[in-house]
């Protein structure tokens, strides 16, 4: 089994887990709001505007055994610069006050998940932040798009509120398969074990996000509440 599928099935519990969130299922179901949007908006602003340092972070920390990863992390940079900003603009299209959101503080999940992939690269294993690469990604695959159409119909939003969601969705998928030929290139065990360990960490930590947004106010979610 290569590197990349024993990934994926050494954390297929973890992503079920995450997956498995209210708002995500609420989500799958149609049960939406304009203010849980905003929020995970807001949590997405805090933790994708670290993406570039953390993975300027991680080329500077490569052990000499692994700086063949030194030009594919430079494209990973090229192509996130800015990503951050397409999410304030999403939250002015909605509305919102993107200025308030960029000055102001991410929740405490967002923020431990954060600290966490920069203590990773520091203090453990550089190579772990590949595992939040394998979450982050991988969820965006799975559910960018189709969260996308979900969000939108029902809130009757402009094309302009999804630019973050729609974008990666599509970039990501393509990221994804290129990822794979990464993963598949790591022979060390240490290595590979600090990923997976990595990303069964932030399956959980990228779930506590998910789980720390207000949910729609629903029936559901009224009897849930009652």
């Amino acid at each position: 089994m290569s590197f990349y599928a024993r990934l994926v099935a050494e954390t297929a519990d973890a992503r079920t887990g995450l997956l498995g969130t209210p708002i995500i299922q609420g989500c799958l179901r149609g049960e939406v709001s304009l203010p849980s949007y905003v929020a995970f908006l807001r949590e997405a602003y805090h933790h994708v505007r670290h993406t570039v340092p953390l993975l300027r972070a991680c080329q500077a920390a490569l052990p000499p055994a692994n700086q063949w990863l030194h030009g594919p992390l430079d494209e990973y940079i090229a192509e996130e610069e800015g990503h951050d900003l397409w999410i304030l603009d999403d939250i002015r299209a909605c509305g919102g006050d993107a200025d308030a959101v960029r000055d102001g503080p991410p929740g405490h999940a967002t923020e431990v998940m954060v600290a966490y992939a920069y203590d990773t690269i520091a203090r453990r294993n550089p190579l772990g932040f590949f595992g939040m690469v394998h979450v982050l990604e991988g969820t965006s695959v799975s559910l960018a798009l189709m969260a996308a159409d979900q969000i939108q119909k029902p809130l009757g939003l402009p094309d302009a509120a999804f630019s973050y969601l729609r974008s990666h969705g599509t970039l990501d998928l393509e990221h994804t398969a290129h990822f794979e030929l990464l993963m598949d290139r790591i022979e060390s065990p240490t290595d590979q074990a600090d990923i997976v360990h990595a990303a069964r960490a932030f399956y959980r930590l990228y779930g506590d996000v998910f789980r720390s947004l207000p949910l729609p106010v629903t029936a559901s979610t009224q009897a849930v509440a009652a």
